[in-house]
């Protein structure tokens, strides 16, 4: 029992001694010794303790940049459309009756006031015959009693009689007129006619369609933009519309109104626009591309969209400026207001000036303002593929805009198909979009007024139906 318990204690003791022992060995101080490894130093064991001890200036970042440029800005924006006839009708009758001539063809021109349809007019112009007769008698009648009154043979009140019975009569002449009047369907304005729903012989209740008569020398393309454009968009604007049933052909729109009232499901406003369309190359209902200009900007400060570093509510851009040594540059961050933003390319409205240097990779690089730069080939032409890279200032903006309509339009124009090329006529006098049409129409002052104001699907009296 008592050599167990020896043999515990030694053996703690000796465990405490080897522990004791490695725990001196690995935390020794240095000797500083007079031997030659103190003495001359171990290059390979000072460098270290050198390096470490006395530490060097931090390296430049290494960063790409971009000269900020002055072009040719166009404030625009995109949307979607379609197109309209400038007036557009389809042709009611007012009353029944049976159709006896149709004097025009399908597709073909038709002028203003021009004898469309013609019904069965035999029973009022018979009526008409019958008042005019009585009329003639009424006159007569008024006549001799006005000869006889000057001689005292009849009474005043006679002369009274026989002068309402003559207004009579001519109230029943021009009722029968008004009637036999009603049996002609005539064009309201000049247009081209559509594909007639009817055939001579035919019996058409009132309101039934005959035919759609389309103005389209010029034509309407309307749109919607958002709310925030409300304050841009203005009358007498410039508009490109591009349309996808004539790829690579560019069409030139101007603003004619705007919708004062701002759509509440969508918060949009309405907008209408123009096109000269007197070569007949469009037609209504066409879907349309269209591009708003709100204006240009020769002079526009422009950065690469990658310079402009955005922190919460503001944008910033890291300018490269010249520092305390020669050649050496520096980080300095300011903050820009952008404008008009494109493919590549941001507006700097404020901040910057042309010829400076602004950051465009490597911003991460950069802890704190003032930090030195090391700038990778600044002349280098970007490879990036973005619009106007490598372009000359004054050129990038307007050159990424449309790239891909001038090879098209160099090309021939697509031919017309076979009646609106014998319908089409050549551009001469004004343009058809600065001839006001819809004062007259409105009022119901041209034409016979058998076709309606000049409203799209709008007859006289008879209410259009769907």
């Amino acid at each position: 029992m008592a050599s167990k318990v020896l043999y515990t204690v030694v053996a703690v003791v000796g465990i405490a001694a080897a522990s004791g022992a490695a725990w001196w060995y690995q935390n020794k101080p240095s000797t500083g010794g007079a031997g030659p490894s103190s003495a001359g130093g171990s290059p390979g064991a000072a460098a270290p303790q050198t390096g470490a001890s006395a530490a060097g200036p931090a390296r430049p970042a290494a960063v790409e940049v971009a000269r900020v440029e002055v072009m040719r800005l166009i404030d625009d924006t995109q949307a979607v459309g379609s197109l309209r006839s400038r007036q557009g009708v389809v042709l009611r009758p007012e009353v029944s009756g049976r159709i006896t001539q149709l004097n025009f063809r399908d597709g073909e021109r038709v002028s203003k006031g021009q004898l469309l349809v013609q019904f069965d007019d035999q029973l009022p112009a018979a009526q008409l015959k019958q008042s005019l007769a009585e009329q003639s008698i009424a006159a007569a009648n008024h006549k001799r009693n006005q000869d006889l009154l000057a001689q005292k043979f009849v009474s005043q009140r006679s002369v009274e009689e026989s002068a309402a019975n003559l207004e009579v009569a001519q109230a029943k002449v021009a009722l029968a007129q008004a009637t036999l009047e009603r049996l002609k369907v005539k064009a309201p304005f000049d247009g081209i006619a559509g594909i007639r729903l009817v055939n001579q012989g035919d019996y058409l209740k009132d309101g039934a369609d005959i035919v759609n008569i389309e103005d389209i020398d010029a034509v309407f393309v309307d749109f919607r933009l958002p709310e925030r454009f409300q304050s841009k968009v203005r009358k007498g604007q410039r508009a490109q519309v591009d349309l996808d049933a004539l790829p690579g052909r560019k069409f030139t729109a101007v603003v004619q109104a705007v919708d004062p009232l701002v759509d509440t499901n969508g918060r949009s406003v309405g907008v209408r626009a123009c096109i000269d369309n007197r070569q007949l190359q469009l037609r209504p209902g066409m879907f349309a591309r269209v591009t708003p200009v709100f204006g240009e900007r020769e002079n526009a400060i422009v950065v690469p969209e990658e310079a402009v570093v955005p922190q919460g509510q503001k944008a910033y851009v890291i300018k490269v400026v010249d520092g305390a040594e020669k050649d050496s540059k520096v980080s300095q961050r300011v903050e820009v207001r952008v404008g008009i933003r494109r493919p590549g390319k941001v507006e700097i409205v404020e901040g910057l000036r042309e010829g400076d240097t602004v950051v465009i990779a490597g911003q991460q690089r950069i802890q704190k303002d003032g930090s030195a730069l090391r700038v990778l080939d600044i002349n280098r032409p970007r490879g990036d593929g973005a619009p106007g890279a490598g372009l000359p200032p004054g050129a990038g903006a307007s050159a990424a805009a449309a790239p891909a309509s001038v090879p098209a339009m160099a090309g021939s124009a697509p031919a017309l198909p076979a009646q609106l090329a014998t319908a089409a006529k050549a551009p001469q006098g004004p343009n058809p979009c600065q001839v006001d049409v819809g004062g007259s129409a409105a009022r119901g002052e041209g034409g016979s007024g058998r076709a309606g104001s000049g409203r799209k699907g709008e007859v006289r009296g008879v209410p259009a139906r769907s």
